[in-house]
């Protein structure tokens, strides 16, 4: 089974561990044992964190074309931060 796998069983829902041997559960729903399980996650969204603070902490908030809300095409100078 997949690590973070969110399986059935007679009483409720489980999910898996990235070591693939401990075992979360049980939850009411497939979508409560998902949910546990990415709470965690360092790619899973923060609590309350925006589309606009997320694109800035993987780095592409400033490649954002203001008009279209696309990121932005072809050739683009680097972003260089001032010292």
């Amino acid at each position: 089974m997949p690590e973070g796998a969110v399986f059935e069983r007679p009483d409720g829902y489980y999910w898996l561990a990235p070591d693939g041997e401990q075992e979360f559960g049980p939850f009411e729903s497939a979508l409560a044992a998902r949910a546990d399980r990415d709470r965690f996650s360092e790619e899973a969204p923060a609590e309350g964190e925006t589309v606009q603070e997320a694109e800035r902490e993987i780095g592409i908030g400033d490649w954002i074309d203001a008009e279209t809300g696309d990121p932005v095409e072809g050739q683009s100078p680097p972003h260089l931060e001032e010292p």
